[in-house]
């Protein structure tokens, strides 16, 4: 079941309340999960029971997106400022230094959390950051074009096109390679989770001028790309490569922008290898 949790964190106006909501299951050393933009907790779904065979694993709804609540007012969505509430979101459940794993948004501020020293592992699926300024514009035309696309669907409609592959895959197939895996249910879902998403627009804005240059050091790093992501082109994946010398970079083959439907094995493979 879903929790919320809420704290205190330091921002230039001076401490705020923010609240976090997120799944606990498993067992073994903790394991963060952070999702994209526009998505939810519930993208881990096809790797948490793999994982928490392993793991205590912890997903996250990252601010402003699933079901926890926007940022205050005036608290930015830059990395300088979700880092640290991720940080706090840690201290406050007790967690030492877990494992960390993300995709895309959540890829980047895993990196983040990373080059802070908050975690003690980092998968990064996919992550953000590691664009030229006409990749970044692709990217961002992308996400805003399937977030008008959500906005506009009446809520019947998205869920009689959830029940076929055809529909799934209207749906769907920018973020997937394998869109007719994913159930009906969780296409609805995600569908309403991205036009519902207080965050979106704030995350993208401080996106802009949002590039990862900083080496992670003194722990394991894996950065991972799926063959088919139609949203950050898998070639960034060498760039992060040099910034972070040391990272794995392994290669998904056959999947899409959010890998954990597309190859759920494999995709909890990778994090489970870097995370020992």
């Amino acid at each position: 079941m879903t929790t919320t949790v809420s704290f205190t964190v330091a921002t230039a106006d001076g401490p705020r309340p923010v609240s976090v909501a997120y799944e606990r299951t498993g067992s073994g050393e903790p394991l963060l999960l952070l999702h994209g933009i526009g998505h939810h907790l519930r993208a881990w779904d096809p790797v948490t029971r793999i994982l928490a065979a392993e793991r205590d694993v912890i997903a996250v709804d990252l601010p402003g997106f699933g079901t926890s609540p926007a940022l205050p007012d005036g608290v930015p969505y830059d990395l300088a400022t979700v880092g640290p509430v991720l940080g706090a979101f840690c201290a406050e459940l007790g967690l030492d230094r877990p494992h960390v794993a993300g995709n895309s948004l959540g890829g980047l501020l895993a990196l983040e959390l990373g080059r802070t020293e908050v975690v003690r592992s980092v998968t990064a699926l996919s992550p953000a950051g590691f664009w030229t300024e006409a990749e970044r514009r692709y990217a961002f035309g992308t996400l805003r074009t399937m977030r008008r696309s959500a906005l506009a669907l009446p809520v019947p409609l998205i869920e009689r096109l959830s029940r076929s592959a055809a529909g799934r895959t209207a749906l769907t197939s920018t973020i997937y390679a394998r869109p007719g895996r994913r159930s009906p249910e969780a296409v609805v879902a995600e569908t309403l989770a991205l036009r519902e998403a207080t965050g979106f627009h704030r995350t993208l804005e401080v996106g802009r001028d949002t590039l990862f240059g900083e080496d992670v050091k003194g722990i394991p790093v894996t950065v991972a790309w799926g063959t088919r992501d139609r949203i950050l082109l898998r070639r960034q994946g060498i760039r992060a490569k040099r910034v972070i010398p040391d990272a794995r970079l392994v290669r998904l083959p056959g999947c899409g922008h959010v890998p954990m439907n597309d190859d759920p094995a494999l995709v909890a493979r990778v994090i489970l290898d870097t995370s020992r």
